[in-house]
């Protein structure tokens, strides 16, 4: 068994706190690996030395490293011919059991016994391999903690790639690749030294052949010198193909690692099985919201009820950053398991319930004399404590993922999984701001709301959305032309609508409350919400704020078009205006 590279650390690395750790680490596998080895049983062979001066032979016994005894698979592959054998015995003895009782009886013992001696050289042959398996497992330790170290060593030179998990995810396999390498480098110097002892006759023969090769060099330079001016010419068009080939090879490995790491960074599962996990986990969110809209018809018999609740909503990509990272490419199926351990991890609803004691006057008359008093009565006051407590998915990734599951988690979040508008984020829109000077606007016979619309406008400017995801409960930033119209509404005093998500929340809010118009629909109003499909594929892909219309082209407010608050205006027919939710204001 070929070892693995021991690395090698200057003093200087050994003492810097960020790679002592790792290094540590990779001598203790180093070690381990060492000890491994040294339990392979070792076995003795007879070695013939032949002195070169004298021509003595000496005979002597050498400790040589036994090779790895053959897998199961092999073992079981030599032993097809004569299990094939077995079987046809045996097929011979069943035809003669239904006529023979005896046969039969002596057949299943021997059969029993057949199995009792393969049981037992199976049970040998695991015992005999165990120390190959340990010494397998801890050279696969040791690889992997050279390559930690290895890569902790080049975040501490390049300290750039700490801040880009797309930059350290390529460094790191940019290491494991190096690594191979040089393993294999290492395997064929070892192949390279057991041959040593054949090139030492080979160079003898050799010998005798290097005066008649000299000759011919010679031979060949006198010629050369002769015809130098053609050669010198051949020489320079070699030279220019072979700069040619090289830049071609270059571009075409930049190319390839280019599309390599988009490749690596791009959610690996088809859309539609992405968008239907999505609903599927935002359909247990509206779940959720039920029951919490109803907790008191649930729940009845309580004098009073005190909630304490965190708002129900979550970032699409993060969820489908943790489902790529963990399971690759999946499917509404198999991403059912983990849909309902995630959400039992980021909703925690807790019910409490709570009696006090409290006291009530309560008056009384005596019949007799008439007198009327008056007492303190206790009675018990029953009160149900409603929390729920939402983690998100980016806070709970690093202790349901491992390292290199988390770092992938972390590639896809800063990529997006190359589909940023795949759940409805907004409008890749780099252009301005549009201007509304001169723009008349038409009133409808539905009544708006001025005041909205220049709350939204007074948006226009802000870059990166906060603080209307932090308002909503996002920790960090997410697709937020949602949480800004919802935001905007909460601000005008509406607790509802409120959506992060255009399609699964947003879109059917509308159309549940027979507030919706199709595209087209002639009595918009200011403050009303638009909706965008900007692929076409019947989904919900952005929103933003009417502002008016002046009869050919509508006017809104949008948040994160192109990651900022614009105003933009569009043809009242575009074909990606997929419709608009109605507000009723009175």
């Amino acid at each position: 068994m070929i070892k693995e590279p021991r690395l090698r650390f200057t003093r200087e690395e050994q003492t810097d706190p960020a790679l002592e750790k790792p290094i540590r680490r990779a001598e203790k596998a180093a070690v381990r690996a060492d000890k491994a080895q040294a339990r392979i049983p070792k076995k003795k062979v007879r070695q013939t030395v032949i002195d070169p001066d004298t021509g003595k032979k000496t005979t002597k016994l050498t400790f040589e490293e036994q090779a790895k005894p053959p897998s199961k698979l092999s073992h079981a592959v030599r032993g097809a011919p004569a299990n094939a054998l077995l079987a046809g015995a045996h097929k011979e003895i069943r035809k003669s059991e239904q006529d023979n009782v005896g046969v039969e009886g002596a057949h299943k013992t021997e059969q029993a016994v057949e199995v009792s001696a393969r049981l037992v050289r199976e049970g040998y042959r695991s015992h005999k391999l165990k120390p190959y398996r340990e010494a397998a497992k801890a050279e696969q330790k040791l690889e992997k903690a050279n390559i930690n170290a290895l890569y902790q060593k080049s975040l501490a030179e390049n300290p750039q790639l700490a801040s880009n998990p797309l930059s350290r995810w390529q460094q790191k396999q940019a290491i494991k690749k190096e690594y191979a390498a040089a393993k294999r480098a290492g395997q064929t110097a070892g192949h390279t030294a057991q041959a040593a002892g054949h090139t030492t006759k080979t160079a003898q023969k050799t010998g005798k052949a290097a005066k008649s090769v000299k000759e011919k060099a010679e031979q060949a330079g006198r010629f050369v010198m002769r015809h130098k001016k053609g050669f010198l010419i051949a020489l320079a068009l070699f030279l220019l193909v072979c700069l040619l080939m090289n830049t071609l090879s270059s571009c075409s490995m930049l190319a390839q690692s280019i599309g390599s790491a988009v490749s690596g960074s791009t959610y690996p599962s088809k859309d539609e099985d992405m968008l239907g996990t999505e609903a599927d986990y935002a359909a247990k969110e509206a779940e959720l919201q039920a029951e919490l809209d109803n907790m008191e018809s649930l729940h009845p018999g309580y004098d009073e009820y005190r909630y304490n609740l965190d708002p129900i909503g979550h970032n699409p990509h993060e969820l489908a950053a943790y489902l790529s990272a963990l399971l690759h490419e999946y499917t509404p199926q198999s991403a059912a398991a983990q849909l309902q351990r995630v959400f039992d991890l980021q909703y925690v609803l807790t019910l409490t319930e709570e009696v006090e004691i409290r006291y009530r006057t309560e008056t009384s008359t005596d019949p007799e004399t008439g007198e009327t008093t008056s007492e303190e009565v206790p009675y018990e006051y029953y009160i149900l404590h409603v929390e729920l407590v939402n983690t998100q998915i980016s806070a709970l990734a690093p202790e349901l993922l491992t390292p290199d599951e988390y770092e992938m988690y972390q590639v896809y979040i800063a990529t997006r999984g190359n589909k940023p508008l795949l759940f409805g984020g907004g409008s890749p829109d780099m252009g301005n701001s549009e201007d509304l000077s001169g723009v008349e606007f038409i009133n409808g016979t539905r009544p708006g709301n001025p005041g909205l619309v220049d709350l939204a406008k007074r948006q226009v400017g802000n870059v990166g959305g906060y603080p209307y995801w932090s308002w909503y409960g996002f920790n960090s930033r997410v697709e937020w032309c949602a949480c800004f119209v919802s935001w905007c509404y909460n601000q005008a005093g509406k607790s509802e609508p409120r959506f992060a998500g255009c399609q699964s929340q947003g879109v059917p809010w509308f159309q549940s409350h027979g507030q919706w118009g199709g595209r087209g629909y002639a009595n918009i109003a200011p403050g009303d919400a638009i909706f965008f499909d900007w692929d076409l594929d019947g989904s919900a892909d952005h929103v933003g704020i009417v502002i008016g219309t002046d009869g050919s082209r509508v006017y809104t407010v949008e948040g994160n078009s192109g990651d900022a608050c614009k105003i933009k205006s569009y043809d009242l027919n575009y074909q990606c205006i997929k419709g608009y939710g109605l507000m009723n204001w009175n």
